[in-house]
């Protein structure tokens, strides 16, 4: 596919494919710059779900302009080959930092990576959108650690209570490992459930796991409703206890025991360490 064109763009190199969708490098022709194309695999052309989820990620994205969230530029609403055009960071996801162990990386670049995903999602929630999907794989950082948000397919704006009269509850949308309770249960959402898959997140990033393992998906699901977690900190015993703390109170079962918003939460990470300095190693 690489030299193919698509209107005014031409595909240079792929970087990415998912389930449904792949992401190219590609050039704008008529003025050279560098950019990011999403477009559906070939198999997936003409499934109707698919090409929503991509046409509902690129009109979240055309609202939401901030330098820690991927800027969408242009959506292609065409049945037979819908797109959207996007900034180009050429950078992995942070999924990619974790299954390749690289330890000496989030030594250094641990706090930048969850402050920056604080401040690019303390934007979005005021923006109306909560984003549902907040995960490693949907954080893309660079070797600098500058990060970027990115996947806006299950963002929403909860709707009205009169809306919410005439709707069914429908089911739970969102990756089993980082789900708040009230994603689980289908209740009206706010930003409390981006900071419960952040809290998820920021244990993952300091142990190497993520809070909830199980051997089915039900399993991890009753899980998040049911049993009280234990501290990264008896994982990992380098984890200082503020932020041990702090993760634990991210992921409380309950939404009002977590920080209101991400504002809050980026007042609690201010000052604090991740790491004690002189505490024992990592339990394997």
């Amino acid at each position: 596919m690489s030299d193919e064109i698509i209107d005014d763009y031409k595909l240079v190199k792929h970087m990415a494919t998912g389930q449904a969708s792949q992401v190219w490098e590609v050039v704008e022709i008529g003025s050279s710059r560098h950019l990011a194309m999403k477009l559906l695999l070939p198999e997936r052309l003409g499934d109707g779900d698919n090409y929503n989820f991509l046409v509902h990620e690129a009109e979240v994205g055309l609202k939401l302009a901030h330098p820690n969230v991927i800027r969408i530029f242009k959506l292609n609403r065409r049945k037979d080959n819908p797109y959207f055009v996007m900034e180009f960071f050429p950078a992995g996801s942070v999924r990619l930092r974790l299954q390749r162990r690289d330890t000496q990386f989030f030594e250094e670049k641990t706090m930048d990576i969850m402050k920056q995903t604080a401040t690019g999602m303390a934007f979005m929630n005021a923006q109306g959108y909560v984003h549902r999907d907040l995960k490693p794989d949907n954080i893309l950082v660079n070797a600098s650690g500058e990060v970027k948000i990115i996947d806006f397919a299950l963002a929403y704006q909860p709707p009205s209570f009169i809306s919410r009269l005439f709707s069914g509850k429908g089911k739970p949308q969102g990756t089993r490992s980082y789900m708040s309770p009230e994603q689980i249960r289908c209740e009206l959402l706010d930003g409390r459930a981006d900071i419960y898959s952040f809290g998820c997140m920021a244990f993952e990033l300091t142990t190497g796991r993520t809070p909830f393992r199980g051997a089915s998906a039900n399993e991890i699901l009753t899980k998040h409703l049911k049993e009280k977690p234990i501290s990264p900190k008896q994982i990992n015993p380098r984890v200082s206890k503020p932020f041990g703390e702090f993760v634990l109170r991210m992921i409380s079962k309950k939404k009002e025991d977590r920080p209101k918003d991400f504002h809050e939460v980026l007042m609690g990470l201010k000052n604090m360490k991740i790491m004690d300095s002189d505490a024992p190693e990592k339990k394997s």
